[in-house]
């Protein structure tokens, strides 16, 4: 689980033993992603997927359609975010929304 700032910067990482490394980064991507766009990171994809607006179009690659990045919401204003992955995505955004609504 990944918790990044409302810039999309890194503040806190925790993972699984075990965890495959590329759901590191992963998780990061998703939690950059919900805090700049304000959105959770698969509204990101399912919009680039219905309008054909490729992700890289967005000019940095850190950007991520997969479902797992939820901003971090306190009243009006988004915070930060955060991101999940290694697990099947569905379980990704669930756990990604149990940790926003802990930190809120």
């Amino acid at each position: 689980m990944a918790v990044v700032d409302h810039h999309g910067e890194l503040v806190a990482l925790v993972r699984t033993d075990g965890c495959p490394l590329p759901s590191i980064n992963n998780a990061i991507n998703k939690a950059y992603t919900a805090a700049r766009e304000r959105k959770p990171s698969r509204d990101i994809g399912d919009a680039s997927r219905e309008e054909q607006f490729p992700i890289t179009n967005f000019g940095d690659l850190r950007y991520t359609g997969w479902g797992g990045g939820v901003p971090l919401v306190v009243g009006d204003d988004v915070v930060g975010a955060v991101g999940v992955s290694g697990l099947p995505e569905a379980d990704d955004i669930a756990l990604a929304e149990l940790g926003a609504a802990a930190l809120r």
